[in-house]
Order: C-alpha cells, then sequence, then structure tokens
C-alpha cells in the first residue's frame, strides 16, 4: 500500500514538473490556434489582399535577425544573472567561517545572532523575489544584511584584527551589491524601445500573414502555424528573461536558488547542533 502511495506522489510530482517546463509552450500554442482560426475567417470570407513576394519574405527574414540579435543580448544579462546567487552563497559562507573561527577563541562572541542574520538574509531575499511581493521587494532583505553592520563595528574591540574586521565589511559589501544588482533588474526594464520594437515586429509580421493571400491548404496552414508560433514565443521569451529572478511564477525559467536552499539548510543545522551543545543555564542573550 505505501509503496504504490509513493509512486503516486512520484508521478504527480513529475507531472507538475512537466507542466511548469512546458508551460509557456502551452500558453503560446493556444494563441497560435487562436490566429489560426482568426486566419480561417479571414480566408473564407476573401478578406486576403496581399500577395507572396520578394519583399515579404525579406522583411520576415529581417525582423527573425533583429528578434534573435536583441534575444542574444537579453540571454547575456541572464547569464550573468545566473552566477549572483554563487556570488552571495560565497560571501556568506565566507563571513559564516570567519565568526566561527572568532567565536572558538571567544565564548562570549554571539555567533546564533549572526547566522540568524544570515539564514534571514536568505530567506528574506527568496520572499521578497516571490510572486506575492511581485518579484521586486528587495529592501527588506538589504536591511538584513545592514543588521551585521553594528555586529562588525564591535569585533576590533572584542579582539579580532582590523584586517580581518575590514575582508568582513568587504564581503558584506558583496552581498549588498548583488543583491541592488538583482533589485535593478527586477524593477528597470532593459531599453524599453526594444520591447517596442520586439513587439511591433512580431505584431507586424502576423498582421501580414493573417492577410497573405493563401491556397487553404494544410501546407499553408503548417507554415502559417511555424512561422507565428516562432514569433510568438520569442515576445514571451524576452519578456521572461528580463525577469530572471520572478519567484513563484509557475515557470522553471528563473534563475534556480539550489545554492543558496542548500546554504539555509546548512546554517539552520549549525544553529540546531549549537544549541544542542550549550550547557545548561547557558544563555546568548
Amino acid at each position: 500500500m505505501v509503496p504504490s502511495i509513493i509512486k503516486h506522489l512520484h508521478f504527480d510530482g513529475a507531472d507538475i514538473s512537466f507542466r511548469k517546463k512546458f508551460r509557456l509552450f502551452f500558453t503560446v500554442g493556444v494563441v497560435v490556434l487562436l490566429l489560426g482560426c482568426i486566419k480561417t475567417a479571414i480566408h473564407y470570407y476573401g478578406w486576403e489582399f496581399l500577395e507572396l513576394n520578394r519583399l515579404l519574405t525579406s522583411g520576415i527574414g529581417g525582423a527573425i535577425f533583429i528578434i534573435g540579435f536583441l534575444l542574444s543580448s537579453i540571454l547575456a544579462d541572464y547569464k550573468e544573472a545566473e552566477r549572483i546567487p554563487a556570488d552571495i552563497r560565497t560571501a556568506i559562507e565566507a563571513i559564516d567561517g570567519d565568526l566561527e573561527s572568532f567565536a572558538v577563541d571567544h565564548p562570549d562572541f554571539n555567533l546564533g545572532e549572526c547566522r540568524g542574520i544570515l539564514i534571514g538574509v536568505i530567506d528574506k531575499l527568496r520572499r521578497g523575489l516571490d510572486h506575492t511581493k511581485d518579484h521586486r521587494d528587495l529592501p527588506p532583505a538589504l536591511d538584513e544584511v545592514a543588521r551585521l553592520t553594528p555586529i562588525f563595528g564591535r569585533l576590533e574591540k572584542m579582539g579580532m584584527a582590523a584586517n580581518f574586521v575590514v575582508r568582513l565589511r568587504t564581503t558584506q559589501d558583496v552581498i549588498r551589491r548583488a543583491m541592488l544588482r538583482i533589485y535593478h533588474i527586477q524593477r528597470v526594464e532593459f531599453v524599453p524601445s526594444v520591447h517596442v520594437l520586439v513587439q511591433t515586429l512580431v505584431l507586424s509580421i502576423v498582421g501580414m500573414l493573417l492577410l497573405l493571400k493563401t491556397e487553404g491548404d494544410p501546407a499553408s496552414a503548417i507554415m502559417f502555424g511555424f512561422i507565428t508560433y516562432m514569433f510568438v514565443y520569442a515576445l514571451y521569451l524576452v519578456r521572461l528573461l528580463e525577469q530572471p529572478f520572478a519567484k513563484g511564477h509557475g515557470s522553471v525559467d528563473d534563475v534556480s536558488f539550489f545554492l543558496l536552499n542548500e546554504l539555509e539548510t546548512k546554517l539552520r543545522g549549525a544553529v540546531g547542533q549549537n544549541a544542542d551543545a550549550r550547557p545548561a543555564g547557558f544563555s546568548e542573550a
């Protein structure tokens, strides 16, 4: 009985992943089907008046080139965004490692508080990028990073070497810079004129295809569906890629946070181990 339940749950998870992976495909497919119905109606009523010529095919080829060029630029920004979670994890682990080494020789230092702040940075970053926050509520995460500043300010008086304090502050700035970069990417539209160009190109090409004289045979329908699918998909893709940190949006195209999720689990485990290792009557307050 139990193995069958586990198998069923595994199948459901795979099914959900499949739906998320092909969500954009099905969305664009529905749009293409609607355009196909419009094209059928236009052909039936004889509203087609454009003749197929070299100028039209050259225009379609030019539009494909321009959209491809714009997508390559957006993909470069997307690749940059993919490196940000690794930079944040590296910085957080560096801070945690230095503070853990310092706490070994200074038992009065509250390492648990610092780890709680680092966990809060990851948690608030994830929450701020959630769909309910419109993928752009980063100020709480930045405020959480700022909570480390007074702690670092006390470390030199507690016996930490000045160069280590400078290193911690520099690493804190790395986290802040990475979050500000995410904040900027999520709030600012990359060159609004690019969106206008892509949208007008797609609408113009689709409009010309709808009014193009065809024979009404299956080959014409297939070619119409193929070309409109390509252009409409590119239109959706541009909008999707310019917000690479859109969490909880039902898509698998957002930048993965698995590195930060693993780090959060590791830090929570370390906090739990420290709590279990405290002697009776010990308090971090």
